[in-house]
């Protein structure tokens, strides 16, 4: 299953969901503002990041910068109470399967959510004279 982690006002969140929408796959939103991330929940986000911090909080945050934090000097439990506590210094959208693992709207990087089967029917029985084939199209220049 496809979680989407988004917040409102924001433009790339939107354009992921509608990605996701317009090749009708299926997706959970968890909204990082009315949503109190758990413990496990981050650490699973920064265990898939190659980065780690990096990949997936904002260190030109207004909190961050304000509070001078340094996010290398803070213990994974004291990491992921400030997440809890300041969930506006997460990156969005962030968007994660069983197998990929994406942060911001990026379109070439983005198909990798298409499920593999899916890319192998587009790329066998989809032409040009097929209803969908703006969509199948996408997805075969996307592989």
């Amino acid at each position: 299953m496809i979680v989407v982690y988004t917040s409102p006002g924001c433009a790339s969140c939107r354009k992921v969901k509608q990605w996701l929408k317009d090749r009708e796959l299926k997706f959970i939103e968890k909204n990082i503002f009315t949503t109190l991330l758990n413990e496990s929940e981050i650490k699973h986000l920064l265990m898939r990041s190659e980065n780690g911090t990096e990949d997936i909080i904002s260190k030109r945050s207004k909190v961050i910068q304000e509070l001078k934090i340094d996010l290398d000097e803070l213990s994974m439990s004291a990491l992921v109470k400030f997440i809890q506590n300041n969930p506006s210094v997460l990156k969005r959208p962030i968007i994660l399967n069983e197998r990929s693992f994406l942060v911001g709207y990026d379109e070439e990087e983005i198909g990798a959510f298409v499920p593999p089967e899916l890319r192998n029917i587009a790329k066998v029985h989809c032409g040009p004279n097929c209803p969908n084939f703006c969509t199948c199209g996408e997805v075969r220049q996307e592989i």
